[in-house]
């Protein structure tokens, strides 16, 4: 007799972890919502620290984002199964999804120094390892402007980066730290389209942008294809990740 074959990796797929409710506690006095998934049945090999896209508060743009934005949230259910990766999502502050509201307002991408300080400090305290940021949109400018200030982080995986809030100045910091950054940027980009991150991104020698042939700001239809790219910049060779379980 024969085992089940296995199933397909679908958008609603959720694989398993050890998944709990966390929260985080800001240097200014906030308590912020969060979610932390890690491996069922080992050790994590390294950790995922995920920035939201531009919450409500934000206002323009594509509005809304959250812990449970949709890549974010795929991340949590299945790279602590396909890459031993723990993965550490939260709402910034004033941010609102189904697992709760953070406390604060929207800081326009200053205030929320304090927010990446706090998961630091989480992964810190929970003696998670080799913690890599990622931030999608809005995210990706919060890492940007503040993520290279503190030593812990290895390295910083960019989604759909607009360089709006982050400038040049910021990357000049990043090609000074040496610190690996990664920019996955859809080729039909409402912001930033791969011509331009490229040039860019010409000013970090150790930067890396990988276009998605095909994709929108929103990634719709390719969260294999940046679930890829961010487990073999964590963990190199191992992508392609399963697209079917067990």
């Amino acid at each position: 007799m024969t085992g089940a074959a296995a199933q397909p990796v679908r958008a609603s797929t959720v694989l398993p972890a050890r998944r709990e409710a966390v929260t985080l506690h800001t240097a200014d006095g906030l308590r912020l919502v969060g979610a932390l998934a890690r491996p069922a049945d080992r050790d994590p090999v390294a950790t995922l620290i995920c920035l939201h896209p531009l919450p409500e508060a934000g206002g323009g743009g594509t509005p809304g984002g959250s812990m449970d934005s949709h890549v974010l949230r795929k991340a949590a259910w299945r790279l602590p199964t396909l890459a031993g990766l723990a993965v550490l999502r939260l709402n910034t502050r004033g941010t609102a999804s189904a697992e709760g509201r953070s406390e604060g307002a929207f800081g326009d991408g200053e205030t929320e120094r304090f927010d990446l300080a706090a998961a630091l400090d989480l992964v810190e305290a929970e003696d998670l390892p080799a913690p890599w940021l990622l931030g999608w949109s809005f995210g990706s400018e919060v890492v940007l402007r503040h993520g290279v200030q503190d030593p812990t982080p290895v390295g910083a995986i960019l989604l759909a980066p607009p360089l709006h809030r982050a400038g040049d100045d910021a990357l000049d910091r990043w090609a000074a730290d040496g610190r690996p950054l990664v920019a996955i940027v859809p080729e039909l980009d409402d912001y930033l389209r791969p011509a331009a991150a490229l040039d860019r991104f010409a000013r970090v020698p150790q930067a890396r942008v990988v276009e998605l042939a095909g994709c929108k700001h929103l990634f719709v239809g390719f969260t294999e294809e940046v679930l890829d790219v961010v487990a073999d910049a964590v963990t190199p060779g191992s992508a392609p990740l399963a697209r079917a379980w067990p």
